[in-house]
């Protein structure tokens, strides 16, 4: 009786074992225990790859040898493409490829060539091995991703390059999930965002904005605006450089635009100069009057009319002397040109690289009820405020190495504003011609503006010796890539995101580097430790098994 009872027990439980090993696949779940949440997506993300309408193909071409912090940024891509396969219920699909593993000389040359051109520029990694010699090889740190006949490249070694190896290395795996989303984004999206260039105002033309207009097109339809009253059909505004007055019927139709939940970017220069005069013995600047410094102030920002230093500063081509026959040019540190690359820890700036102002202007908050203000960008630790009206010459290039005049750290040039506020025109009348029943004194829906103290950012300025346009996103003088494209669109991708896709900007992965010292004193200890100490418990639960079974069996 006892044998049939048992019979049945084992009987049981293996078919209970079974249904549950049938019906397993049906349950799935995967729970993230590290304590920054580095395997966890942001749930735009989630919505986006469970949403796809087809395949996306995903070419990553960082692989090969390569030293233990590529490695490392390797994995975490791996890791990060296989959370996004898993939450594409299969519509994803990814591949690591070595763009040096080729046979043909001219094949690989091709091919690499191919890479840069669709937006994966290579990047020289050096390399010490065992025994000393250094080794040097090009990798291409970044995916090629397809979807619907469409492809886009995304470069994945990002972080800014004021930081070690490390912990660039360290920003980029906390951008990858943002880097390859926005793309998939962009590929995805079938209704674009509506962005106006508002013009009227003397801002900056088309051709000083080729590069922006560029990118932007890539993701949203553009117009050129002139017409204010059509503010509301666009998802959000730019106002880039404006040195005319706004008429008082435009700055209501902004301040109306704002108040039924627009979004706007601000890009303002306070002070006007004829900076051709510098070099020819200064010139003197002063104050614009742009007509909407009320509106913005409404807001919570104050604009002032200022210039700021920075001994973290671009250079400048100046004449000293001559050589010979020719003039003798030199490249000084220009204080008025500055190297931003402080950042606050919001979305849109955290892990940037270096953004390029000229002739920045320094931000004031002022209370405003039902707007919360956050600055993005600032100066660095030795800057300085110099009031306008006032005269600007080369002479300034004597003080800039005098750190004693430096004193004002971390002045903020970028803020930005989300939330409610009271019209402009709650307790005035509209301008002439315009219906006073169709003021709207308070917000209807939260609005996001984003002010910045300088409109060069964005500027395409002109090579004088070629005639060619010249980046925003590289300084020619410092051999420098820069970050300004780059914040631009983040700016824009969070005033204008309705899922929050941008957030996903905000992981942050937190390094846990080994005491190098500890390393070589203690390596020894802990190999032998690791490799001893689990062959001696094996060994002794091995002994007080046949201990223990002997002394049973003896009796």
């Amino acid at each position: 009786m006892r044998k049939w009872e048992d019979l049945l027990t084992f009987s049981s439980i293996a078919l209970l074992l079974i249904l549950l090993n049938i019906h397993s696949d049906k349950l799935f779940f995967r729970w993230d225990l590290t304590e920054e949440k580095r395997f966890s997506i942001n749930p735009a993300t989630e919505r986006l790859l469970s949403n796809l309408e087809g395949k996306v193909a995903i070419d990553v071409y960082l692989d090969g040898p390569l030293n233990a912090e590529f490695e490392h940024l390797k994995m975490a891509i791996q890791e990060t493409l296989e959370e996004f396969k898993v939450q594409a219920n299969g519509q994803l699909d990814f591949r690591f490829i070595d763009p040096n593993d080729f046979a043909d000389v001219r094949q690989k040359q091709q091919f690499q060539k191919s890479l840069i051109e669709k937006g994966i520029p290579q990047t020289t990694l050096y390399d010490v091995g065992a025994n000393g010699e250094q080794t040097q090889r090009l990798i291409y740190p970044g995916a090629l991703i397809t979807y619907k006949n469409k492809q886009k490249g995304v470069l994945l070694l990002k972080g800014n390059k004021a930081k070690s190896a490390q912990e660039q290395i360290n920003q980029s795996i906390e951008g990858v999930e943002f880097e390859l989303a926005s793309v998939i984004k962009g590929l995805s999206n079938t209704q674009e965002k509506r962005i106006a260039i508002v013009q009227g105002h003397d801002e900056l033309k088309p051709q000083e904005l080729q590069e922006l207009t560029g990118s932007l097109q890539e993701k949203y339809q553009i117009n050129w605006l002139t017409d204010l009253s059509q503010l509301n059909n666009y998802d959000a505004a730019i106002i880039a450089q404006p040195k005319k007055t706004f008429r008082n019927r435009d700055k209501y139709f902004i301040d109306q635009y704002l108040i039924n939940g627009g979004n706007a970017m601000f890009l303002l220069d306070k002070v006007q100069m004829n900076k051709d005069s510098i070099p020819l013995g200064g010139t003197y600047a002063f104050g614009y009057d742009l007509g909407i410094e009320d509106l913005i102030f409404r807001l919570g920002v104050r604009t002032n009319v200022d210039l700021i230093q920075d001994q973290q500063a671009g250079l400048i081509e100046v004449v000293a002397g001559n050589f010979g026959d020719k003039a003798n040019i030199k490249k000084l540190p220009w204080p008025y040109y500055t190297y931003l690359n402080t950042f606050s820890e919001h979305p849109i700036v955290r892990n940037m690289d270096v953004v390029y102002g000229k002739f920045v202007s320094s931000l004031d908050t002022v209370k405003s009820v039902g707007i919360k203000k956050t600055p993005l960008l600032f100066t660095s630790n030795y800057s300085r405020i110099r009031p306008m009206p006032n005269l600007i010459s080369l002479d300034e290039i004597k003080e800039a190495s005098n750190k004693e005049l430096f004193t004002k750290p971390h002045i903020p040039v970028a803020y930005l504003l989300e939330g409610t506020f009271k019209s402009l025109y709650a307790n005035r009348f509209p301008p002439r011609g315009i219906p006073k029943e169709s003021l709207i004194k308070n917000s209807v829906h939260p609005t996001k503006v984003i002010v910045i103290a300088d409109g060069d950012i964005v500027k395409n300025e002109f090579n004088p010796i070629t005639g060619g346009v010249e980046s925003i996103e590289f300084d020619r003088h410092r051999g420098q890539t820069l970050s300004n494209l780059e914040f631009v669109m983040n700016a824009l991708e969070y005033l204008t995101d309705q899922d929050g896709l941008i957030m996903a900007r905000n992981k942050k992965v937190t390094l846990r580097p080994l005491d190098s010292f500890k390393v070589r004193e203690e390596k020894a200890f802990w190999q032998w430790l690791n490799v001893g100490v689990p062959v001696v418990v094996t060994a002794l639960l091995g002994i007080l098994f046949v201990y223990l079974r002997r002394r049973r069996y003896e009796r």
